[in-house]
């Protein structure tokens, strides 16, 4: 193991690890938010919360 990091700079191998697992991260969330099950922002439980803010404000 000690061999590959002698071919490698640790300091720059791992940015560029981090990096790439960040976007990597980014990516996945963005298609989960993209997907109309697993958008946590918007979708069904926003619409359910509009509606009850409505019929609360209706009320009052």
């Amino acid at each position: 193991m000690h061999k590959i990091w002698q071919i490698f700079d640790p300091r720059r191998a791992l940015v560029a690890l981090f990096g790439f697992l960040f976007v990597l991260a980014l990516l996945i969330h963005f298609i989960l938010l993209s997907s109309a099950d697993f958008n946590w922002l918007g979708g069904a439980a926003a619409a359910d919360a509009a509606q009850l803010i409505s019929q609360v404000m209706s009320i009052v």
